[in-house]
């Protein structure tokens, strides 16, 4: 045993303590500096308020075994804040650095390398480990650490209002950093390249990524950050469906991507002076309605000599920025370059298996863009109401705008347009719900011109028809969603606002209105046994998230079973409502589901009649409503459900109506078993 020593701050005096082993565990509980000449085992820190200076010491786990059988974590803390840790080292560990829940942390100089590694792992989740994991960290400030050869550099769950800079999170085998319901961090000028796991000749990398984004993680800032030849170099994921909005990307490099310089399926995302270069396409940007791409260059993409994978343009093409395989309303496209692309410079296309019927790529600006030497500068299809102006053509070997069928309302501007030329600022006011038959109003009299220019506004509310004035009255004679459209032009150039409307009626509402005390939940693993009682559930009446009447349903499920949760109304079970005369429960839905994997199909609807009868009303085999909605916005929106009470294409009936009705339950059902978040509205039957 070898004898050392380490030295401790106490109440402001240096204090020295002798340790008689060669590694040793430390809990921390007050200021301490470490000996940089010693080897340390792991640290727990269990105090707020303190300073852990490591002055370079390391902390060493397994030395013998590889990357991806390393275990445990080099230094842990949960529930302390306002720690300062910096010059610390730490390698060998599944994870290097583990906080849970706290805030006020500086994390400075430190070291996580060579911990968790598995270049060989297949496609999917592995766990969050490697350099950092942050969960319910908020507020606090990561400054110039490294994290390399590891699974996951940092990641980010749960975790707000943090800024990360100056570090380099480079070179790892699934994510140089993870935002995972991680809202309002700044990330600026970090290392986070080569985030890539793949084999020689392997095509897709296997989604990892140099920075990932998933399950509302909502206005962060990424800034100046290398994020090159990753997988894709920021890949902003919704496969649960839980959208990231609102998050500003400026000049950030994506260069040298195996797949995408940036592939984003959510809404509402900035995308600003970003380099996306030599990938297989620069901007991919399926199912991202209400984008902004302002000022970003994205060439050299699809190349035969660099990377090229997936070419779904014509003639085996690529693009520098695509919206293609996901919806695309109410987008802008200004002043990108788009140069020496093998396809296209920038590409809209809306769904080619219903050939556009479903969706189109609707309401979009395209002005000021450098299109230069590619097959197509534009090549559209199944695209409506799209604006062009200013765009600069140059030696397209195809075409420099290429319309391949089913495009509609396509205006192009000649119109030189004057250097100091600025767009408009549009504003739109106006409801969001409106009930049917009623005439609605909207007006943007507060749009304005930098230049004083006069300014002519264009409406759309998706009957075909372009209305032009200052205020739009209209009356919807559909229940459900509707898009509502506007366009702002001083002459020169356009920029637009748009507005997602719900038509409702008034109904005899079930439970929906004012009666969240009378709900309950059951956990059943199918439709007749029930099983151990785990889940739970507060109901509240919402009175701001609604639609119909004064109240909606909010639902928490926290814990959550994992398998089919029943919302049941009443829980007395003595209703008697008659179905004379009725075909189908209607209700509107919000839902928020964490799984990564997302829904088990649904929902499912359970009658409950007198002794123990029950009918089940499900989607057909092979159908899932909760993942495919009737439009994109639905994710993180409102989704109208009309369920039949007899079976159709799209629905089954197992067992018999009752003739009453004592109770119904609303049934829902994920992959994983996180908190399952809804609002229920506007609940009858009709």
């Amino acid at each position: 045993m070898k004898s050392f020593q380490f030295v401790l701050v106490i109440a402001g005096l240096l204090s020295t303590v002798t340790m008689c082993s060669e590694s040793v565990a430390l809990d921390i509980t007050q200021d301490t500096r470490l000996d940089p000449d010693k080897v340390y085992e792991s640290l727990v820190i269990k105090a707020s308020n303190i300073t852990i200076d490591g002055r370079g010491a390391w902390i060493v786990g397994e030395k013998d075994q590889p990357g991806n059988k390393l275990k445990g974590v080099a230094i842990l803390a949960e529930g302390v804040s306002n720690v300062t840790l910096k010059n610390v080292n730490a390698k060998g560990w599944e994870t290097g650095l583990r906080i849970v829940g706290g805030s006020g942390w500086t994390i400075e100089n430190c070291d996580f390398s060579d911990n968790f590694h598995d270049p060989e792992f297949g496609w999917g989740e592995n766990g969050r480990r490697g350099g950092i994991v942050l969960d319910r960290v908020t507020k606090s400030t990561l400054r110039k650490n490294k994290a390399n050869r590891v699974w996951d550099a940092c990641v980010l769950v749960n975790s707000d209002d943090n800024l990360l800079e100056e570090n380099d999170f480079s070179h790892t085998s699934n994510t140089c950093l993870k935002l995972w319901t991680a809202s309002r961090n700044t990330i600026r000028k970090n290392v986070l390249s080569h985030g890539i796991r793949i084999k020689p000749g392997e095509v897709h990398a296997r989604d990892s990524t140099s920075v990932l984004i998933e399950s509302g993680s909502n206005e962060n800032r990424l800034i100046e950050n290398d994020c090159t030849h990753g997988g894709d170099g920021i890949f902003v994921r919704v496969l649960n469906g839980w959208c990231s909005t609102g998050n500003l990307f400026e000049s950030n490099d994506c260069s040298f991507a195996n797949n995408n310089g940036v592939e984003c399926w959510a809404p509402r995302n900035v995308f600003v002076k970003n380099k996306a270069n030599h990938c297989s396409y620069g901007f991919w940007l399926g199912g991202s309605d209400q984008s902004r791409l302002i000022g970003n260059e994205a060439s050299f993409n699809g190349l035969k000599s660099g990377h090229h994978n997936s070419p779904h343009l014509p003639q085996e093409g690529h693009a520098g920025i695509v919206f293609m395989f996901g919806p695309s309303s109410h987008t802008v496209c200004r002043g990108n370059v788009c140069r020496e692309n093998n396809g296209a410079g920038i590409a809209l296309i809306g769904d080619l298996d219903s050939q556009g019927k479903k969706w189109r790529a609707y309401h979009w600006i395209i002005e000021q863009n450098t299109l230069t030497k590619n097959r197509w500068g534009i090549y559209a299809k199944h695209a409506d109401w799209v604006s062009l102006a200013g765009n600069r053509f140059d030696g397209n070997s195809v075409k420099d705008v290429q319309l391949d069928g089913g495009v509609t309302r396509w205006e192009e501007s000649s119109l030189p347009i004057p250097d100091a030329a600025l767009p408009p600022q549009p504003k739109l006011s106006g409801p969001t719900s409106v009930k049917l038959g009623e005439r609605a109003a909207w007006e943007a009299l507060n749009s304005r011109d930098p230049t004083s220019r006069e300014l002519k506004l264009t409406w759309d509310v998706g009957d075909g028809r372009l209305l032009v004035g200052p205020k739009l009255e209209h009356t919807f004679d559909r229940v459900g969603f509707h898009r509502v459209g506007l366009n702002v032009s001083n002459g020169f150039l356009t920029d637009l606002a748009w507005r997602d409307v719900y038509v409702v009626r008034d109904v005899t509402e079930i439970g929906t209105e004012g009666s969240a005390t009378n709900w309950s939940i059951e956990d059943f693993h199918d439709r007749t046994r029930s099983n151990e009682q785990i889940s739970r559930a507060k109901f509240a009446d919402d009175t701001t998230d609604k639609l119909v009447g004064k109240s909606a349903l909010g639902v928490v499920i926290a814990p959550y079973a994992g398998f089919r949760a029943a919302l049941t109304f009443p829980k007395s079970r003595d209703a008697q409502w008659s179905l004379e005369g009725k075909t189908k429960l209607v209700f509107w839905l919000k839902a928020t589901n964490a799984d990564v994997t997302g829904w088990q199909g649904g929902p499912f609807i359970r009658l409950d009649g007198d002794a123990g009868q029950q009918c089940h009303i499900e989607p057909q085999p092979g159908l899932d409503h909760m993942r495919n909605a009737e439009h994109n916005e639905a994710r993180d929106g409102w989704r109208l459900f009309e369920i039949p009470l007899r079976a159709n294409a799209q629905w089954q009936t197992i067992g018999d109506l009752p003739d009453k009705v004592r109770a119904l339950a609303l049934c829902f059902d994920s992959w994983g078993a996180p908190t399952l978040r809804f609002t229920i509205d506007g609940l009858a039957f009709e």
